[in-house]
């Protein structure tokens, strides 16, 4: 499903050049539970970057089903993002002006989903993250975990094969947390790929495969 060959990221800062990925090699199945961990600076949000299609790499391939990414346009590039990858971030991304159901839908508005259907999908989701009750609140009324909550409903409303979710437990408190893993783990038994970029070895621990950056490098790799 997902395979990076020899790929390399550099990044010039003044006169140096920084390697953030060297020469990295990755096979990803479908379906897969995999965790992400390192140090900081050790390469994990630009593997993320890339893994989502926010970035490109300065040399060798990413394979996405088996279609090499690195050589499409931008807008080649925008439309595989949004019909294959899902993305969860730690600060939530909602806009302060709309609803619960109009952040879910924003996904959809983009694709040219009719209203009827929006609402449709947009009621399903808010089901299955059991926030139908809040499907009019603005995120300034939704506490940490609910508004983490919305942002997977909207990461998953266009049923991606990919589920990409960085620090997605950061901004919570332990409780809200361990509700928002069991949703992300059971989003993954239904046949999605999930990729958890994390520094809590606790959270990456449950996956069933884990990976260890350090200077850009797979340290480890992992199956449990």
């Amino acid at each position: 499903m997902i395979r990076l060959e020899h790929v390399h990221r550099i990044f010039q800062v003044g006169e140096q050049k920084v390697h953030a990925l060297n020469d990295l090699m990755l096979d990803i199945g479908q379906g897969e539970y995999l965790s992400i961990m390192g140090p900081s600076g050790s390469g994990k949000s630009t593997l993320l970057n890339i893994l989502g299609i926010l970035d490109r790499s300065t040399s060798g391939r990413y394979l996405l089903d088996g279609m090499d990414v690195t050589s499409l346009t931008d807008d080649q590039q925008a439309h595989t993002r949004r019909e294959k990858i899902g993305f969860v971030f730690q600060f939530f991304h909602l806009v302060p002006r709309l609803t619960a159901r109009q952040n879910i839908e924003l996904p959809l508005v983009l694709a040219g989903v009719p209203p009827a259907k929006r609402k449709a999908l947009s009621g399903r989701v808010l089901q299955a993250v059991g926030l139908e009750a809040r499907a009019r609140h603005r995120p300034e009324e939704l506490s940490g975990g609910q508004r983490q909550r919305i942002a997977i409903a909207r990461a998953t409303i266009m049923e991606p094969a990919v589920l990409l979710a960085d620090e997605p437990t950061g901004n919570l408190d332990r409780a809200s947390g361990k509700e928002v893993v069991h949703i992300l783990e059971h989003l993954n038994r239904k046949g999605i790929m999930l990729i958890i970029v994390t520094h809590d070895p606790e959270i990456g621990g449950r996956a069933r495969r884990q990976i260890h950056l350090v200077d850009g490098r797979i340290t480890s790799d992992i199956s449990g």
